[in-house]
């Protein structure tokens, strides 16, 4: 019987174990998985603390309600009722000592119409009109490797963009524009400039896509997002999974791979889904040859700071949801989520949970990154008091470093992902990328790439079964 180990539970790997659970059974085939996981938990980035009447993540807060993949595998999970959506409300960006909204009509800060362009008070009037050039300025042969900041200016200008644009979009995908390829962010805006002249013209003739999930855009579950990877531990009745169990080497052995496990047993594979973080794939495979592309690839870092108070979340100055820091505001976080009021199960007494970001694109990291715990909450009321005008102390705080752990999608990203396939594929058969490091970082990504790894596993097996047969 083959044997398919799975080397990370964070989403990807629970989500390929769970696909290949449900594939060896529903095909009639055979073969023993199991997923090794370093830490005593599974779930990876996504975790849910509760404390002091506060449900806070300390990683992924939600999932993209409008990719297609969400709602089936939801209700596979049996999840559908524990469902909660976002409230929606106003984002804002902090510039120029205040906050200003982020037009509602618009999709990552560029805008589904004229009216939403005209309406804008981040950007002025000389920087409408620049924004203008779209409707008439031809695509300058630009690819979807190219650098997405350089096509949004090419197109819009640089105002819109640095004022209204980059904030939002460096900010879901943890990057400076113009180190972010079109293709790991936005590619149907080339799509859109090349099919209509126009990428404005493009949004809005298809802004009803990003309006199918009305402005309840993200979803949660009342119990936090680690709902999801519990419930999907107790699906695998089938899967062996074992935590607290580093991987630390993989070499061939007799057609197979020995998995040289900290303080275990070695175990014997047929198939092996690297699902880690790329330094810890590396690490795995000590191959030169791998090191080449794996050294290319790269990681951002990011602190979480999260404070509850003993006081109402109506006191907050705005009616939204949050807001997005530019760049020279005078605050240190990238970004501030008004949690109690963005996600209401998060107090149910609705008081005034806040979460702070601080991303290491941000040029005060290099200070940061250095600070205690206490130090970083003492950062956050100062950014708090600044943006918000409270001055209260905190009931609860929670602080997440991650360390080199975001992936960043830079320019070469995907010629290097490609570049790493073939070359296991041809020096490594069976041995298998998948996970945000290299596919994409929401978790319906990483439970596509899931799908996807399971499926291509299981092909691989029916290929050998009828080679065996024919021979």
């Amino acid at each position: 019987m083959k044997t398919i180990a799975i080397a990370g539970g964070g989403i990807t790997g629970l989500s390929t174990a769970y696909y290949l659970q449900r594939e060896l059974a529903s095909g009639g085939l055979a073969a023993r998985v199991v997923v090794l996981e370093a830490s005593p938990r599974l779930g990876g980035k996504i975790a849910t603390v509760q404390d002091g009447g506060f449900t806070m993540e300390t990683g992924a807060d939600s999932i993209v309600a409008r990719k297609e993949n969400v709602a089936p595998f939801i209700e596979d999970m049996g999840l559908t009722g524990e469902v909660v959506y976002n409230a929606t409300g106003k984002s804002y960006i902090y510039i120029d000592g205040g906050l200003k909204k982020i037009p509602e009509d618009s999709v990552f800060g560029i805008p589904l119409s004229l009216q939403s362009l005209a309406e804008s008070t981040l950007i002025s009037a000389e920087g409408k009109v620049e924004a203008l050039k779209d409707y008439y300025t031809p695509e300058h042969n630009f690819t979807f490797n190219d650098s997405i900041g350089l096509f949004l200016e090419s197109c819009l200008g640089k105002e819109i963009v640095e004022r209204q644009i980059a904030p939002v979009l460096s900010g879901v995908y943890s990057g400076k524009l113009h180190d972010l390829t079109i293709a790991s962010t936005l590619p149907y805006l080339l799509t859109y400039k090349n099919e209509y002249g126009s990428l404005l013209k493009g949004l809005s003739e298809n802004k009803q896509k990003y309006k199918s999930a009305g402005n309840a855009k993200f979803i949660s579950f009342g119990d936090g997002v680690s709902a999801l990877i519990d419930t999907l531990e107790k699906r695998l009745a089938e899967v062996e999974i074992r935590k607290s169990a580093k991987l630390e080497r993989i070499s061939r052995s007799e057609g197979r791979y020995r998995l040289s496990i900290a303080g275990d047993e070695a175990l014997n594979a047929d198939y092996v889904v690297l699902s880690t973080d790329y330094t810890a794939a590396q690490r795995m495979l000590q191959d030169k040859e791998l090191d080449t592309d794996f050294s290319q690839l790269k990681n951002s870092s990011l602190i979480s700071v999260y404070a509850g108070f003993d006081i109402p979340d109506s006191e907050l100055p705005n009616d939204g949801t949050g807001f997005i820091t530019a760049d020279h505001s005078g605050l240190a976080c990238d970004a501030c989520t008004w949690t109690s009021r963005k996600w209401t199960h998060t107090s149910k007494e609705h008081k005034l949970l806040v979460r702070l970001f601080y991303k290491s694109s941000n040029p005060r990291y290099s200070e940061l990154k250095h600070y205690t715990a206490e130090q970083l909450v003492q950062t956050a009321l100062r950014d708090i008091q600044l943006s918000l005008g409270i001055t209260a102390e905190p009931v609860t705080v929670q602080v997440t470093p991650w360390r080199d752990a975001m992936p960043n999608y830079h320019i070469r990203h995907h010629e290097i992902v490609k570049s790493l396939e073939n070359k296991l594929a041809e020096r490594y058969p069976g041995i298998m990328l998948a996970g945000c490091s290299y596919y994409g970082v929401g978790i319906p990504d990483c439970i596509a790439n899931g799908q996807q790894t399971a499926e291509a596993i299981i092909h691989s097996m029916r290929q050998q079964q009828t080679e065996q047969v024919r021979a």
